[in-house]
């Protein structure tokens, strides 16, 4: 602004830029420098400038435009340091005297085009649920296995010097400040956001508490693996889902180390007694944790195909992922996020067991082959969420809990198994029952939007202004 003030004195007085330059003892070159805002004068040269000009100091040090044409100016050098604009490629646009106004009033209102496109919804619901779909196939096709993260994290626990167990909070904090940031903890942070990380002051800001089941140093491992990964702001709704898996990924593989885990797990396997329970226990993390990264390890260092389940009481899946060939339900867009799996299946059947909060084992014949399964009700979430791990029948052999007698038969997700009532109530009661449905306000809601999904960026900055200077 006040490059923009002084170059309008300068010119309603008709100075050349080397004419002002004499009465301050400065060179023209740096007056240019300092009214295109790319230098900061001292207090003594504005004193001058100001005498030369004949205007007080107050006059160059105001903070509004000195009129609309470097109204337009300062808008169009703020629009370009926007990361929105900056991702178009184009080379920084210097604004001279020739370039005509409605030129640049033109490249402001496309840049205004450009920030709404930007805030519309990321996705539509059957975008993110077909970018779900296709994210899930390549988890499968690569086993859920990530190399090139496992071998990030195993080179940061190196560094700290990490030798077994499960990871204390100072060899946490040592992995974070390998990276350069220190750990804030606070009790105001926005309510939608599980972290915020301040890169100029290298913050990661967080609550000292957990968030469902992410505990706060699975939510710290997470924030920080962005960064250890190199992500940038995610292009699309596509983009924005494989960042925050690789991000989990990173986390669970800092938790629970690959060659620890791998041993751990290989003396289980030769003893026929595999379970994600002793995983969990020994790595201090959650069953959900625990039941996912057995998905990573098992098929590439253990050749155990497997399918993993997140599911609530009343069926609805959250999460889920299979190399064993099961068949969950889908719609047309091969996405399973949202669907209701048959009540046949482990996932329902351990919410109704005699004791809900222990492992509950399964054996399920289904059209695509036999499965066992071990069902758990994670305890950690306000919800009831079950956890589900299956193999093929052929490697039960390997688990605790394959000596169950429970079996059922499920003919979905193609078959009526459950989708139907039994025949006796069917002829009993329909035509006779008016339920009252739950209204589920989300399936009318749209997907939030920002390159951020449902952060709220006014909350985030006002916490971030806030906190600077401490």
């Amino acid at each position: 602004m006040f490059g923009q003030r002084l170059r309008h004195a300068r010119r309603a007085r008709g100075l050349t830029l080397a004419e002002l330059g004499e009465r301050v003892g400065r060179a023209p070159s740096v007056l240019s420098l300092i009214e295109n805002g790319r230098r900061e004068p001292k207090l003594s040269l504005i004193e001058a400038l100001a005498a030369a000009l004949s205007v007080p100091v107050a006059e160059l040090l105001r903070r509004q435009p000195p009129n609309r044409r470097a109204q337009l100016e300062i808008a169009l050098e703020e629009a370009q340091q926007d990361p929105v604009y900056r991702e178009l490629g184009l080379p920084h646009l210097r604004v001279g005297a020739r370039v005509p106004s409605d030129v640049i009033e033109h490249l402001l209102a496309l840049y205004g085009e450009l920030r709404k496109q930007r805030a519309k919804p990321t996705a539509t619901p059957e975008e993110a649920r077909a970018a779900n779909a296709g994210l899930r196939a390549m988890m499968r096709e690569r086993g859920n296995y990530f190399p090139e993260i496992e071998k990030e994290a195993a080179a940061d626990l190196a560094t700290a010097g990490y030798a077994g167990g499960a990871l204390s909070q100072g060899m946490l904090l040592s992995v974070v400040s390998q990276h350069g940031f220190t750990v804030r903890y606070v009790r105001d942070l926005p309510r939608s956001v599980r972290s915020v990380t301040d890169q100029r002051n290298r913050r990661i800001y967080l609550k000292q508490e957990s968030i469902g089941m992410h505990t706060p140093r699975t939510i710290l491992l997470q924030t920080l693996g962005h960064f250890v990964l190199g992500h940038s702001a995610p292009a699309d709704f596509a983009d924005f889902l494989r960042q925050r898996v690789e991000a989990n990924y990173f986390a669970a593989a800092v938790l629970v180390p690959e060659q620890q885990a791998t041993a751990f797990l290989r003396e289980a396997a030769e003893a026929r007694s595999l379970s994600v329970e002793d995983l969990r226990d020994v790595f201090s993390v959650s069953y959900e944790m625990a039941a996912h990264r057995f998905t990573n390890l098992a098929t590439h260092h253990l050749g155990l195909p497997c399918h993993f389940v997140k599911n609530d009481e009343s069926g609805i899946i959250y999460k889920a992922y299979e190399n064993d060939g099961v068949v969950f339900p889908a719609d047309a867009t091969g996405a399973i996020e949202g669907q209701r799996m048959c009540r046949q299946w482990s996932g329902r059947q351990v919410f109704s067991a005699d004791d809900r909060f222990s492992p509950y084992y399964q054996y399920s014949d289904t059209p695509s082959g036999t499965y066992w399964c071990a069902a758990f009700v994670d305890q950690s979430r306000e919800r009831g969420f079950a956890i589900t791990l299956g193999v093929p029948f052929e490697h039960s052999r390997w688990f605790r809990g394959r000596d169950t007698l429970v079996r059922r038969f499920s003919a979905c997700p193609d078959g009526e198994c459950c989708q139907r009532p039994p025949a006796d109530l069917a002829a009993r009661w329909e035509g006779q029952v008016w339920p009252s449905a739950r209204a589920h306000s989300y399936i009318l809601s749209a997907l939030p939007t920002g390159s951020f999904p449902g952060v709220d960026e006014a909350d985030v900055f006002t916490f971030l202004e806030r906190h600077e200077n401490e």
